[in-house]
Formats: C-alpha cells, structure tokens, sequence
C-alpha cells in the first residue's frame, strides 16, 4: 500500500519532528482502524538511506495518519511518497 507524506505533525508552539502526517492511498473509509500498528519506510531518493516507523493514530476523516518514525526523516521528505508493508 502506497501513502504520501503531507507535513510534520505541529502544534501551536512546536513541530514534532519524528511525526509526519501521511496520506494512505487507496484504503477505505471503514479500513483506516486497521491500519494503526503498520510499518512505513521511506526511502531517500538519492543516498538509499531507509527511514522507518509505525502508524500511530488516525488523523482526520480524510485517509490521513500519524507516523512515528525511529529518525527524524528531512524536509525533503514531504511530498514524497511512503510504503506502508
């Protein structure tokens, strides 16, 4: 399953820089609840460097979700696609 990456996690005073609200591709209204404990990588186009993490919790009514990854993955991720095994 394919996903893409929206933007950090933020708050009013802060940005929560391990989370990324990520935007699940092709998964129904009743099929995010059984997304939470899945694994996502994301893999940086030029270096190979693998960045992974776990759904968290659902964000929204819109197929979004909060990913927690292990490192902080760069800005350049945003906009960039994520698999979700």
């Amino acid at each position: 399953m394919k996903g893409k990456i929206v933007s950090f996690r933020r708050g009013g005073n802060r940005y929560y820089p391990l989370q990324a609200i990520v935007e699940v591709e092709g998964a129904g209204v009743g099929d995010f609840h059984k997304l939470v404990g899945k694994k996502v990588v994301w893999r940086h186009p030029l270096t190979g460097a693998v960045f992974t993490g776990r759904i968290v919790r659902l964000h929204g009514r819109r197929g979004r979700v909060i990913v927690r990854f292990k490192r902080q993955p760069p800005g350049e991720a945003v906009g960039r696609e994520v698999e979700i095994v």
